[in-house]
């Protein structure tokens, strides 16, 4: 057993994770797959981390990141190709955004 009783989970099956949804401005819902949340980083590490959770997706599946750096913002819809994948949309919320990437 680990430190404060989260220890060694042999054997113990992890559940699997709820998908979030998100609805697009054109009104279309998509599945969020993963979350990389990248508040409070600049680049180049939203364009690493956004590179590495497209390389965990499934093709057709959605990458949500959120950042809060408007060099970065710029930055992940140029690279969608290099990456295989495609920008969807980004959203402007209130202290931040959400870059919505699908894996192609």
């Amino acid at each position: 057993m680990g430190l404060f009783g989260f220890g060694d989970k042999k054997g113990a099956e992890a559940a699997p994770r709820p998908m979030a949804a998100a609805t697009l401005s054109d009104g279309t819902s998509v599945q969020i797959a993963e979350v990389v949340d990248c508040i409070g980083d600049s680049c180049p590490r939203p364009q690493l981390m956004t590179k590495k959770a497209i390389g965990k997706v499934e093709p057709g599946e959605v990458v949500e990141v959120l950042v809060d750096n408007p060099s970065s913002v710029e930055a992940l819809p140029p690279m969608c190709d290099e990456i295989n994948a495609t920008h969807l949309e980004t959203v402007k919320g209130d202290r931040s955004w959400h870059v919505y990437i699908r894996k192609d």
